[in-house]
């Protein structure tokens, strides 16, 4: 990977296989601490994309981290603007607006605080308890977008 090749991280074989299954509960209305099944409109397809999510609310505010770096995902979402979250047959219809790095910090460090324990793998060593610097170092690699719940 070079500088100038955006962060991302693919899954192992196990991992994938485990969100398979984290997905399928969810769209069963089984939600493992939080978790949701995310659908975002394939930018090349137009077909719906579905994967595994931790909604994490701040302030408030609720968030899609993106973990793993500029997955496929952050980039249907850029170009949807939004999508659904399902827990069964709950569907929430959401718009997205990605936020910039200078705003991520908080957001990152709760994220972390409550999701480190399956998520610390892909932040390259920067945890809940690093430093401001470290996580504002952090944040370029992983797209936080604000959602909005539509119903």
């Amino acid at each position: 990977m070079t500088s100038s090749t955006p962060y991302y991280r693919a899954g192992s074989p196990l991992t994938v296989r485990f969100n398979r299954v984290v997905g399928w509960l969810a769209r069963h209305g089984f939600s493992l601490l939080g978790s949701a099944e995310l659908s975002v409109r394939g930018r090349k397809s137009g077909q719906m994309q579905r994967i595994p999510v931790n909604p994490h609310t701040y302030e408030g505010e609720q968030y899609l981290v993106s973990a793993r770096g500029h997955s496929q995902w952050v980039r249907n979402m850029r170009a949807a603007g939004g999508g659904e979250l399902r827990v069964g047959r709950k569907v929430r219809v959401f718009t997205a607006v990605e936020i910039p790095d200078e705003e991520k910090l908080a957001v990152l460090r709760t994220y972390l605080e409550k999701w480190g324990w399956e998520v610390n793998q892909y932040f390259k060593g920067v945890t809940a308890k690093s430093s401001d610097e470290e996580l504002i170092a952090a944040a370029p690699d992983h797209p936080v977008f604000r959602i909005t719940v539509r119903n």
